[in-house]
């Protein structure tokens, strides 16, 4: 017998601004507890230490997961020069101290970081970070004492600004691909200046589509819970709730659209295959033409025959 999934269907995305000092799986659950969810993910944690966007999938919207996961995104952090820790970060401890001589001048960061972190590169995530080595996370590893070979790998950094400088501290504004460790990038920056540096403060503003200016706070969000009157209902406080949600496709917003029949909806939630007058692409929102309702996500092969690859339940579509 299947088991039976405790909580109201929800569906839909919240831009959560996660607080410092807890891990986004907390945060997670707080909200679902909050809005009595049946189902509820993250799209990429953030370390205790880190704060800001932690987008929350509800319902069907974590069908959609994986394009957050994959998107890029944009982060602030600090960066405190002359002390090394094992994790890259001020909850690690302290394995090597060094004074920062006067030579450490913001234009010498700024040459260093066009030289080295600017464009493709390639980067050694740390051991602190949540790759899994034979099933288990690395930082689980390290904090076991256990190191295993981390393998380097490739990302992009679009963008990476000196906000400002404080002689042992600087504050950095980075845009990177998916999977850029922050860390390593502080981490390798303090090697090249010769003195160490750690992440201070690190800060997650923009992931894919969505912007630091949509988030909501964790106190915000339990404000919003609470009751307006002895005897509100339940329902209208989910109502209040539901209506921060952004719609599951916002996550691929910038996908083209295609609008259908409903006999060809019909057909497509079936699994079906239904011709249409659209150049080929692999990923294509699908919207009922008039209502639009949207089904969920497709491509459109070469001789333009629309396919369904990811659908949202009838239920949650209609």
């Amino acid at each position: 017998m299947a088991r039976t999934r405790k909580g109201r269907p929800v569906d839909g995305i919240l831009l959560l601004d996660k607080p410092q000092g807890v891990s986004s799986n907390h945060v997670l659950q707080v909200a679902k507890r909050l809005f009595g969810a049946a189902k509820a993910g993250h799209t990429g944690a953030l370390d205790p230490l880190a704060t800001g966007m932690l987008p929350l999938t509800f319902g069907e919207a974590t069908k959609f997961s994986q394009f957050l996961l994959n998107a890029n995104k944009r982060y602030q952090t600090t960066a405190k020069l002359g002390i090394r820790t094992d994790s890259s970060d001020a909850d690690g401890k302290v394995i090597a101290t060094a004074n920062v001589g006067d030579d450490i001048t913001q234009g010498r960061i700024a040459s260093l970081l066009v030289e080295h972190f600017t464009g493709e590169i390639e980067q050694v995530p740390s051991m602190f970070s949540a790759l899994k080595h034979n099933g288990q996370p690395l930082y689980k590893l390290a904090r076991q004492g256990v190191q295993v070979e981390v393998k380097p790998r490739r990302v992009t950094i679009f963008s990476i600004e000196i906000m400002a400088f404080r002689g042992d501290e600087v504050d950095l504004d980075i845009c990177c691909s998916k999977g850029t460790y922050i860390r390593s990038i502080v981490e390798d920056l303090g090697l090249l200046l010769g003195c160490g540096a750690h992440v201070k403060r690190l800060r997650r503003l923009d992931s894919g589509p969505y912007l630091a200016k949509d988030m909501i706070t964790l106190d915000e969000l339990r404000e919003i819970a609470e009751p307006k009157a002895p005897d509100e209902s339940q329902e209208s406080i989910q109502t209040r709730l539901d209506a921060l949600l952004l719609a599951p496709w916002s996550a691929i917003e910038d996908a083209p659209v295609i609008e259908l029949t409903a006999e060809h909806c019909q057909l497509i939630r079936q699994g079906q295959k239904v011709s249409v007058e659209h150049r080929p692409v692999s990923l294509i929102r699908i919207h009922e033409k008039g209502s639009n309702t949207f089904l969920g996500i497709g491509e459109v092969t070469d001789d333009r025959r629309l396919k369904p690859t990811r659908l949202l339940s009838t239920q949650a579509a209609s």
